[in-house]
């Protein structure tokens, strides 16, 4: 199937990077090939924290993941470090050398 990519990001409180590099050295509170995703990456600003995810139909995974009560549940110590909702950025313009094809995302 065509390969989709969601990125999570999420605003991090004043003086809680330290706890959310701990957080991410733990990986993911799911095993990630069981549940379908092809790549899986977190990345970590001063002040933001982003999850790429990656796979067909990656939106309907990552609402599986969010309606889970017990994979959710496992993002509990996260909710004391976000300040605020974290915002989902849908993919409009991707390039891969592997697919060499330029991928525009389209509006869902």
């Amino acid at each position: 199937g065509i390969m989709n990519r969601l990125m999570v990001i999420a605003r991090l409180k004043d003086g809680s990077h330290e706890e959310a590099e701990k957080l991410l050295r733990q990986g993911p509170p799911f095993d990630a090939e069981e549940l379908g995703f092809h790549r899986h990456g977190a990345y970590l600003t001063a002040g933001e924290v982003v999850f790429l995810f990656e796979a067909p139909e990656v939106e309907w995974i990552v609402n599986d993941i969010v309606d889970d009560p017990v994979i959710s549940a496992a993002f509990g110590p996260w909710q004391d470090l976000i300040d605020g909702l974290p915002r989902l950025a849908h993919e409009r313009f991707f390039w891969s050398r592997e697919e060499s094809t330029l991928g525009l995302g389209l509006g869902v």
